[in-house]
């Protein structure tokens, strides 16, 4: 079978090349579309990490993500011929909202194909973007697998491929988000962090960034889960991961685009140590800095880092209580990051919120995965005796006076006597533990604590 790559090369449809010229002249192509989003100032994270900060809301475009930009831009340099023959796109949601949206506004129609595991929210309002110029086509469990079968019906059918991120045109259009962000501010911010998922939109930022200032610094931030950009610095080229976490969808990609690589590369990027590394490049090609160590942006430097996806949904529930932002998993990369860079005072610091499509029906897993980030919920396997009043000398004896069980399920009986079942406690302080773990030693109760990331966690939470 012919791979993804290789169909993705032969599929492709050239567009300008990636400059700063192409970039401002796509402005007034997709204004009739293309919101112009507001750049906020948040004095609850400046006071945070010591620096100005403001958040260029994408969550606030017409699709609720920027990726309207690049896929308007794309759309409106088709031929006739072209559009007469329709469109394909892939997306793991908010591309193909955008692509559905400029369907319907150009009622040219089109086949967008997503993720199995893309939220019903995104997949409701694709349909509702594209109205009856768009079917909807869901198919494997990745943005990967769904863009194998979509440029598999571009080679058949003849159709324009609106790719999400690896088409100049596309990076060009989310390209114009850094030229908004410095007509707003009046200057060029000192340090701009924007979200990695395929790369096209951190290419285009940094294309147009680096053409109106040598000193500005880049950091793009990938999930910990899916470090496709990170990979390809590190080995020197793109390459395809064996396995990603899907949580963070927008950003969820296993291959990084070709110019989302070569954009950062050209660049001299830097990255963070991932675990993941030294099976891809035992001698990286880049500088590898460890993680854990807060990276100091300095003036003209580029640098990927990477963020845990608990730490992603801390941020997804700060800005929702504190400043009413709704912003999906990828829409918080770039917030998230800032706890692991050490800013300089002075600094002018721009953050992409990068979309906003976050499925309510998801807040359940968003919160556990925050608790269990911060230490405050963890899950035991207890063997309890099977006599009257073993729960109550549990909650009496071993419980602290701030923790809570959130679970309680028997997993099976092993014998007369015992049996096993799955607690969850969540803690009053994340110091609690170590006082938690010796009341469960000195308890004649055999309690194993299950730590994240194992295989009987995943298999019993």
């Amino acid at each position: 079978m012919e791979s993804v790559s290789t169909q993705e090369a032969s599929v492709h449809q050239r567009g300008p090349t990636l400059t700063a010229d192409a970039i401002t002249a796509s402005v007034a192509r997709i204004a009739e579309a293309v919101a112009r989003t507001p750049l906020e100032e948040s004095p609850r994270i400046s006071a945070d990490v010591g620096a100005r900060v403001f958040l260029k809301r994408e969550d606030l475009q017409t699709v609720r993500s920027y990726k309207i930009r690049g896929a308007y831009n794309v759309m409106a340099q088709l031929s006739e011929q072209e559009l007469a023959r329709g469109v394909v796109a892939a997306s793991a949601g908010n591309h193909a909202q955008g692509v559905a949206y400029a369907c319907r506004s150009m009622q040219v129609h089109g086949r967008i194909y997503v993720p199995t595991t893309t939220p019903k929210q995104k997949r409701d309002r694709i349909r509702w973007h594209g109205g009856d110029f768009v079917e909807l086509i869901a198919v494997g469990e990745t943005y990967d697998a769904a863009a194998a079968a979509a440029q598999s019906d571009v080679m058949r059918t003849g159709a324009s491929w609106i790719h999400a991120f690896d088409d100049p045109r596309t990076a060009a259009g989310q390209g114009t988000i850094a030229y908004e962000i410095v007509e707003q501010l009046g200057k060029v911010p000192d340090v701009v962090v924007a979200p990695v998922g395929g790369g096209g939109c951190l290419a285009g930022i940094a294309t147009y960034l680096r053409s109106v200032s040598d000193d500005v610094a880049i950091v793009g931030v990938e999930p910990t889960g899916a470090v496709s950009l990170t990979a390809a610095l590190a080995a020197g080229g793109p390459v395809t991961l064996g396995t990603i976490d899907s949580f963070v969808d927008g950003a969820a990609v296993k291959r990084i685009g070709n110019i989302g690589h070569r954009v950062m590369a050209d660049l001299d990027a830097t990255v963070t140590g991932h675990p993941g590394l030294a099976a891809i490049a035992p001698k990286p090609l880049v500088e590898v800095l460890e993680h854990g160590v807060p990276y100091r942006p300095r003036p003209g430097t580029t640098h990927v880092t990477h963020v845990d996806e608990g730490a992603i949904c801390s941020t997804m529930l700060a800005l929702y209580q504190n400043e009413g932002i709704i912003a999906e998993p990828a829409g918080a990369l770039a917030v998230t990051a800032l706890s692991a860079l050490d800013l300089p005072a002075d600094a002018t610091v721009v953050c992409l919120i990068s979309g906003g499509n976050n499925d309510v029906s998801r807040y359940g897993e968003i919160i556990e995965r925050s608790l269990v980030h911060k230490g405050l919920k963890h899950y035991f396997l207890v063997d309890f005796p099977q006599e009257p009043g073993a729960l109550r000398r549990f909650l009496d004896d071993v419980l602290g006076p701030e923790d809570d069980i959130t679970l309680f399920e028997y997993v099976k009986r092993n014998n007369r006597e015992t049996g096993a079942a799955l607690v969850g406690v969540e803690l009053g302080a994340p110091e609690g533990l170590a006082g938690l773990m010796d009341r469960m030693a000195y308890s004649r109760l055999h309690c194993e604590r299950l730590e994240p990331g194992t295989p009987a966690y995943d298999y019993l939470t």
